[in-house]
This record gives C-alpha cells, sequence and structure tokens, in this order.
C-alpha cells in the first residue's frame, strides 16, 4: 500500500485507498462511483472485493484485480495458478519507462471518501499542488527531523496516513508497518525498533495510556505522536504525557488532505499546572504554514464571530490544501465551497490568542431547553472520571426539554460495571459541569461502536438513544 501512495500517481492514474474495514455493498459503491479500472489487494483482505465485485450493477464493468503476491500467505492467494499477482504485474512492467508527470499542479491526484458516519460517503478530490503542499507542510509544522522510524499506527487509507508515506521519502524515514493497532503490538513495535514518531486518533492515545502494566514498556527515548481526527480529551492528552509521551495535537479533515491547524505550544503555558497544560493542548490551534485561513463565522451571515472563546460558529479554511472539489457531485461541491471557504461542519469557538478550540459537529450539539449543549465538552469532562476508559454523549428525547445528553461509557481494565453505577457518575459530573449539561441518562457498555479510524460513530449510538425512547428522568442502562 505504501508503494502504491507514489506508484499510481507516477503512472498518470488516479489513487484511492479503500477502507479494508468497509462492508462489501459498501465497497461495491464506491467501486462503481469512481469507476476504478483495477484493484489491488491483500490476500488478507480478498473476500472484501470478490463480495464487492458481485454486488456491482450488471452494466458495470467490473475492475480487474491485483493480488499482492505475499510469500508467507501463499494459501490466500486466489486457487486459480494464472491469477495476476503483484510481483508479476511488475514483471511484466518496463524498467525503462518514464513516469507520467501530470499536464498541470491542478491535475487529480487523490480520490478519498469520506467515512460516512453523519452522512452517505462523498469522493473527496485533491491535486498534485495540495498533496505536494499538506506533505512539506506537515513536515515542518512537526519539526520532522532527518531519517525518524515512523510507526504505522494510522491507517493508509485514512487521508492517505495525513500524507505521511510521501513524507518519509522526504525525509528518509523508516516505515514500521502493524498488521493491527492494540497495545500490546504498538508497545513491542515501539520497544523493538526504536520509533521515534507516530500517528492517531484520540483512540490511541487512550489505548496507549490504559494498557495494562504487563504489555507496557519503556520508551527507548523521545517518542513523539500526533493525534487528530477528533478532540481530544484533555484527560487522554494529560495520561498519554504522564507515561512519557510527546504529544503533539493538530486538526483536519478529509477536504484538507491531512492537518490545517495545529496547536502551536505556547511557552508560558509550561508555568501551569499538568491538567491545565492538558486543556491547552487540546485546542485545535492555529493555521499551519500552507493554510491561508482559519475562521468561525456565523452559518447564516459568514460574518466572523467574536475572538472570546465562548461565541460559537462553524469553522471555515481556506487554502492551497483544500479538496478541489467533491467527485461528481455539484451540488455537495456548492453546498460546501462558498466565497473562496470551505465550510468543515464542525462547530468551535476562537479564543483571544487566536486558538481555535472545536466544540462539536453541528450534527452532535444537543439542544436542551433551548440550551446548546456541546457533546464534546461534555466528554471532555467525564474522561477526567478515574474509571472511565471511554465516553461518547449523544441527544436522546426528552417529554419536557426537547432533547437532553445521553452518555455511552464504557470502563477501563479491571473496573467492573458494578463498581460505578449510573448516580455516582451523575453525582461526580454535577460537581463539574453546569446543571443543565449533566447527563440524564447513562448507558454503560463494554466497547463504544467506532470507525477502523478510530472515531466514535455517534450516529449508532444516536439511534439507539432514539430507540429507548423519551424521558424525564435519568436512567442507567447496561448494553
Amino acid at each position: 500500500m505504501y508503494e502504491m501512495q507514489f506508484g499510481v500517481p507516477m503512472s498518470g492514474a488516479v489513487l484511492n485507498n479503500i477502507n479494508t474495514r468497509l462492508d462489501a455493498r459498501t465497497v461495491s459503491v464506491l467501486l462503481h462511483h469512481s469507476g476504478s479500472k483495477l484493484v489491488l489487494v491483500d490476500p488478507a483482505s480478498l473476500q472484501l472485493p470478490e463480495d464487492a465485485l458481485r454486488l456491482l450493477p450488471p452494466e458495470h464493468s467490473a475492475p480487474r484485480v491485483v493480488v499482492a503476491d505475499d510469500p508467507h500467505e501463499k494459501e490466500l492467494l486466489p486457487a486459480p495458478a494464472t491469477a495476476l499477482t503483484y510481483e508479476r504485474l511488475l514483471e511484466k512492467g518496463d524498467p525503462d519507462f518514464a513516469w507520467v508527470r501530470p499536464a498541470n499542479e491542478w491535475e487529480p491526484m487523490i480520490l478519498n471518501y469520506t467515512s460516512g458516519t453523519t452522512s452517505a460517503p462523498k469522493g473527496v478530490l485533491h491535486c498534485h499542488r495540495g498533496i505536494f503542499l499538506i506533505t512539506l507542510d506537515s513536515l515542518v509544522d512537526w519539526g520532522m527531523p532527518a531519517r525518524p522510524t515512523y510507526l504505522w499506527t494510522l491507517p493508509m487509507f485514512h487521508v492517505n496516513g495525513w500524507s505521511f508515506p510521501w513524507g518519509m521519502a522526504v525525509v528518509g524515514g523508516t516505515n514500521v508497518c502493524l498488521r493491527r493497532v492494540d497495545a500490546a503490538d504498538v508497545y513491542a513495535a515501539i520497544s523493538r525498533h526504536g520509533v521515534t514518531h507516530l500517528c492517531g486518533a484520540p483512540v490511541v492515545l487512550n489505548m496507549l495510556a490504559n494498557a495494562p502494566e504487563a504489555v507496557r514498556k519503556t520508551l527507548p527515548g523521545n517518542v513523539e505522536i500526533l493525534t487528530g481526527g477528533a478532540p481530544p480529551p484533555a484527560a487522554v492528552l494529560h495520561r498519554t504525557e504522564a507515561i512519557g509521551f510527546k504529544v503533539r495535537h493538530g486538526y483536519g479533515l478529509c477536504e484538507t488532505a491531512g492537518l490545517a491547524t495545529s496547536c502551536v505550544w505556547n511557552a508560558e503555558w509550561d508555568k501551569l499546572p499538568a491538567t491545565e497544560r492538558a486543556r491547552f493542548k487540546a485546542r485545535q490551534g492555529v493555521r499551519t504554514p500552507a493554510t491561508a485561513e482559519v475562521d468561525v463565522v456565523d452559518e447564516k451571515t459568514g460574518r466572523s464571530m467574536p475572538r472570546d472563546g465562548s461565541t460559537v460558529g462553524e469553522v471555515v479554511i481556506r487554502g492551497g490544501c483544500v479538496m478541489l472539489g467533491y467527485f461528481n457531485d455539484e451540488a455537495a461541491t456548492g453546498a460546501a465551497i462558498g466565497d473562496g471557504w470551505f465550510y468543515t461542519g464542525d462547530v468551535g469557538v476562537m479564543h483571544p490568542d487566536g486558538y481555535l478550540e472545536i466544540r462539536d459537529r453541528s450534527k452532535d450539539v444537543i439542544i436542551s431547553g433551548g440550551e446548546n449543549i456541546s457533546s464534546v465538552e461534555v466528554e471532555s469532562v467525564l474522561y477526567g472520571h478515574p474509571a472511565e476508559n471511554e465516553a461518547a454523549v449523544v441527544a436522546r428525547p426528552d417529554e419536557f426539554w426537547g432533547e437532553t445528553p445521553c452518555a455511552f461509557v464504557s470502563l477501563k481494565w479491571g473496573n467492573g460495571r458494578g463498581e460505578l453505577t449510573e448516580a455516582e457518575l451523575v453525582a461526580w459530573s454535577r460537581e463539574r459541569m453546569p446543571r443543565y449539561m449533566v447527563p440524564k441518562t447513562v448507558v454503560f457498555r463494554d466497547e463504544l461502536p467506532k470507525t477502523s479510524t478510530g472515531k466514535i460513530q455517534k450516529y449508532v449510538l444516536r439511534n439507539i438513544a432514539k430507540e429507548m425512547g423519551p424521558t424525564s428522568r435519568g436512567v442507567s442502562s447496561k448494553m
């Protein structure tokens, strides 16, 4: 897959990394929508495209499937001996082939599909120029040294690994890849290979911070983590840094090809207590060098909101890394891009010092009795409870208030469900947040539903909350 980030664009084609954890129906939709002509697949994932191809419309010409020829997984290869494998494909190639340079820098290079956690997936098109800018931008912003050792805890199918496949080539880095991401494998890889850098969503940080002592290993040196993809709770940042990792935080979307803002550290914050430092680090930060502007605006008028850290509005971005548009979807492109700005759909505030802070997705704001409640803000408090592993807050219908916060919670290892009750968590929350923000319903689950990139699937939880029906009394549930 790493080689494909280079080989496909160099052949003059457009690269579309497909999430291997999608279901066959969704993959068939993506193959059909993108008009893919060739599919390269790892042997372990071969069943997925085979099932997807059977679901393509009869009039759609099925793409050719090329299987990676892994000598350690011969039994997973297709039965016919004549099946075209990746290594055989390379052997047929012309060693003197001159790679196809784009006619101009605005030609499409990458097609990425949004995760579809809040709506149907959309095909995000990025050009050669945008990918070049975001790659160098990410290296400069993170202060990436020459010849780092980079651990792939971030999937390359997630926004092309935030541009770091190309970035590692620029700085001569060593890539360490994992078949799966769990705490034991990550700690072992860091120790064995002397890893210096890795990326991941906050769920990865939470996994490392809450790992059992038995699987933890002493870090070989300074290990830096770049996190993004979802607002990281301050408590998670604090716990991750307490075990020795150095965390950098940024914000971006599929439509920006990587991180468009970075929480650049202010030396004055070093004087603050650890928990307060983590709260500042949880901000999404200021624009990166290749991002022209970031603002928080009134959704209806487009006017900038006051920089007071409390007046919410929609986050908008413009710069060279913003997408060309949504593939074959002029309506969605027109709705997302206007007056040169990309309207993200994220709700945030701008602080007096110019630092952006995301408060929620527009669809995740809870309106209770006329009060707008940020689900992210409530979650950030809940993550501070010592028994909490994960938390997600959504709206549940309420007969009196219209809707109220409903918290879905998983507990850490070694904490049985009986050790934390709904009443205890509600009482603890009342001491730390306004009464109207306190969850009225608590649902304990072994694990919260997530996308393959670690984002909690709030639409799944919203559906569960709706199915529970309206309530005007707090109800504790265990699922």
